[in-house]
């Protein structure tokens, strides 16, 4: 099962939360609380998945899926948007802008780990 996921947000209690929930799961998150650590974080490291905020100091969410989706090393990695912009259009144009997938916040302890899951590419057999 794949285990490196970084988390950016620059809530502390929200991203403590997603933290707490990925560490009972088995997962090895890392997080970060903005987007350019986010980058930086990701040119670094080798990321199974990235789960973002899209309101943050630095550069935004949507800034940093343009700098993964034009990156070549990192374009095949899953990113999925982690959002209190819930209003009618904001599914769409968090996936026009390169997100692969969509939770909104708050989110639900209950199923935010397996709604990750559908986006994680699938481990050895």
């Amino acid at each position: 099962m794949p285990g490196r996921i970084l988390v950016a947000d620059d809530n502390v209690a929200n991203l403590e939360l997603m933290l707490y929930l990925l560490r009972a799961f088995g997962y090895a998150p890392e997080g970060v609380a903005d987007g350019i650590a986010a980058f930086q974080a990701i040119s670094c490291g080798n990321f199974d998945m990235v789960v973002s905020d899209i309101l943050m100091p630095g550069i935004d969410g949507y800034e940093l899926a343009r700098r993964m989706k034009s990156d070549p090393r990192l374009r095949q990695t899953p990113l999925v948007a982690v959002t209190a912009l819930a209003m009618s259009g904001d599914r769409e144009r968090v996936a026009k802008a390169g997100f692969d997938g969509y939770i909104t916040k708050p989110i639900e302890p209950q199923t935010f780990v397996s709604q990750l899951q559908a986006f994680l590419p699938p481990g050895p057999c």
